[in-house]
């Protein structure tokens, strides 16, 4: 399959392992992984935030950038950007485009996947080949539960994985407090709702705390290296990109 790969603005910015890791992975599994190099933000933040005549050039880009044809699918290794593309891109095109765009919009949102609906949904690839010999728990991030609805997903993927140990999460469903500039406009909020991730996660004695998601990982992890942690976070791709031939090193101590 070619698959087109779209990286997001904190994978192209802050988290290029996670992008990197992707690409590696569906190699592997045997695609051609494509990355139109015009790519962009998708606009997300804007919508999020009120502005949704702003990200309108944004969405025209992204459907001119992902709409050839022969790019039979695409990727990315965020929930919370798949999830603008298939709902938030449409609402942007019928309100502030013209019919070209409304097309084109609904022709690139039938098939953009989340890396783990693509894995299992579309590729019929549940065990991947991966080696991972730590103990690790999984936080399913807000966008991904409730907008795209993955479901049990990223752990089937996860259980999968060979020499893992994969502990579960305590109210695991529950916000760990990002949402955007919702950190930012309501610090005090969202600083409770991460320490009690954070003590759900300690309480699960995982070195490595995974997800779907760099912008809530981003959140998690600056809390967890801030109290001095000895858990990591690290993206649902690096985990399921690592192999025997080519294992994950990590930068410190990992259980």
């Amino acid at each position: 399959m070619r698959i087109g790969l779209f990286a997001t603005c904190l994978g192209d910015t802050l988290f290029p392992e996670a992008v990197k890791s992707t690409a590696v992975l569906l190699a592997r599994l045997g695609h051609d992984v494509v990355f139109p190099p015009g790519q962009t933000c998708c606009g997300q933040m804007h919508v999020n935030t009120g502005y949704q005549r702003e990200p309108l050039p944004l969405v025209r880009n992204f459907a001119d950038q992902f709409g050839d044809a022969s790019i039979e699918a695409v990727v990315m290794p965020s929930g919370s950007c798949a999830g603008s593309v298939r709902h938030q891109h449409e609402i942007v095109a019928e309100r502030y485009g013209d019919a070209a765009l409304r097309s084109g919009v609904a022709d690139v949102k039938a098939k953009t996947y989340e890396l783990s609906e693509l894995l299992v949904d579309v590729l019929g690839a549940e065990d991947v080949g991966a080696y991972f010999p730590h103990r690790v728990t999984y936080h399913p991030t807000c966008h991904s539960l409730r907008m795209l609805r993955v479901g049990d997903k990223p752990l089937k993927l996860l259980r999968a994985v060979d020499s893992i140990d994969l502990v579960e999460l305590p109210e695991a469903d529950s916000c760990c407090g990002f949402g955007g500039t919702f950190a930012v406009k309501n610090a005090e909020t969202s600083t409770a709702m991460l320490q009690d991730k954070m003590r759900n996660i300690a309480a699960t004695g995982a070195g490595v705390c995974t997800a779907g998601d760099s912008s809530c990982l981003m959140h998690i992890g600056g809390g967890l290296s801030r109290i001095g942690s000895g858990t990591r976070t690290l993206h649902l791709a690096q985990i399921l990109s690592a192999t025997r031939t080519s294992p994950y090193v990590p930068t410190e101590a990992v259980r």
